[in-house]
């Protein structure tokens, strides 16, 4: 059910958007609401074929996940050029630049926001050092609580 919510909400934000959240894109965000992993491309493509035994080009799901990314569902994480769901699709306050938190170990990965103000002084100091800063997003490897 809970799942079944957050596309509902998906759905409504892509069309505010003024995209549309189409089956198979719609089926692509429920393979990684479902999984605990970030998934590349890939393996994504392989969870749709289980699961519809019906075969989808890599391709096509790296055009599919731009999309989700285009809409603030989904987010790359550039460090294992995976990707993981928003966990803030259903929320209805801004949100702040997304840190996540990787274990090296069980490869579970949690998104927290950082405070604004962190963000306003490295984009200051990054700015001061005449750099253009692309993403804000920050990855941090280390040790989840389980696996310490």
């Amino acid at each position: 059910m809970k799942t079944e919510k957050i596309l509902q909400q998906a759905e409504k934000t892509c069309m505010e958007q003024g995209g549309r959240l189409t089956p198979k894109r719609r089926q692509v965000l429920e393979i990684l609401l479902q999984q605990p992993q970030p998934l590349s491309a890939y393996e994504i493509a392989d969870h749709y074929q289980q699961i519809l035994s019906e075969t989808i080009p890599a391709m096509s799901v790296y055009r599919m996940l731009d999309f989700l990314i285009s809409q603030g569902l989904v987010h790359k994480l550039a460090s294992a050029n995976k990707f993981i769901a928003c966990s803030h699709i259903t929320c209805t306050h801004g949100h702040q630049t997304p840190q996540f938190l990787i274990c090296d170990n069980c490869h579970s990965v949690r998104e927290v926001g950082i405070d604004n103000r962190l963000i306003n002084a490295l984009k200051k100091s990054i700015s001061d050092n005449k750099f253009q800063l692309n993403s804000p997003q920050l990855e941090l490897h280390g040790l989840c609580e389980d696996c310490q």
